[in-house]
């Protein structure tokens, strides 16, 4: 599919700028796979060959249905990511600097967190019927334990001696939060996002599957009832450069807002 074979795309722009033969690899692999279904060594009926991907392609972003669709998903994503840090990042926090909140309810968090989101599905659409806040549900759920397992840990591992400082600076427990463990622990907390990032828009898509009939998701579910595997594969392909590009992003905004820990060459990712 043409995201597997283009996995090597996010490769390709490495911390030395462009990667040449990683693109040469990617494209010598689509090359093949152009070759192989025209010239008939694939046989598969519904596997449609990369330029009749990109003639799809082409197709639905010019009739404004591939926009449509990207937005809906973008958005719930977006909305649902945001949600999910904030929640993270609270109960990364009590967690954190609260022995009380962890003998008491980590054992509750750790019945939790294994639990997939899409398992809450139907009781979101019992709920909410076949919408927004659907995705959401979905989405929240998965996407707040990277957040506020990777503040905990953060929280706890900040040294004793930047608590000593702050008990010698004579601040309170709320100002030592602000002050010294939050800016201590923010590199690990947007680590903890950026890995939010990948579950929220993963969630998205399949809530947009199975439960809403709206955007990507159910844009990949429809082509596929109707026999349209070229229009299909066009989707996957933007779900796949959507995901690069939102995690592009947030690389480029931690660079920005901590270059001491994320600079030129801190992210493979």
């Amino acid at each position: 599919m043409p995201v597997g074979a283009c996995s090597g795309i996010r490769q390709a722009i490495g911390r030395r700028g462009f990667n040449l033969p990683g693109a040469i690899t990617c494209f010598a692999v689509l090359a093949v796979w152009e070759v192989a279904v025209r010239g008939g060594a694939v046989t598969f009926d519904y596997l449609p060959a990369p330029s009749a991907i990109a003639v799809a392609l082409a197709r639905l972003v010019l009739s404004g249905q591939m926009f449509a669709d990207t937005v809906h998903t973008l958005s719930s994503a977006l909305i649902g990511w945001s949600a999910a840090c904030l929640l993270g990042i609270g109960l990364g926090l009590l967690l954190g600097i609260s022995s009380g909140a962890r003998t008491y309810g980590m054992a509750t968090v750790e019945v939790l967190r294994p639990m997939p989101g899409i398992a809450f599905l139907p009781l979101a659409v019992l709920l909410f019927n076949f919408s927004l806040q659907t995705e959401l549900v979905v989405i929240v759920y998965p996407s707040l334990w990277p957040v506020a397992m990777n503040t905990m840990g953060s929280v706890m591992d900040v040294g004793a001696r930047l608590h000593d400082v702050g008990r010698t600076l004579r601040l309170s427990r709320w100002r030592i939060l602000a002050k010294i463990l939050a800016p201590a622990a923010a590199p690990m907390i947007l680590a903890g996002c950026r890995v939010s990032m990948g579950t929220a828009l993963v969630m998205a898509v399949i809530a947009e599957m199975i439960g809403n009939p709206h955007g990507l998701g159910y844009a990949i579910v429809r082509e596929e009832l109707a026999f349209q595997p070229a229009d299909m594969f066009a989707y996957i392909i933007v779900v796949g450069v959507l995901g690069i590009a939102l995690n592009a992003a947030l690389v480029a905004l931690s660079r920005r807002a901590m270059p001491g820990h994320f600079g030129r060459g801190s992210d493979r990712g």
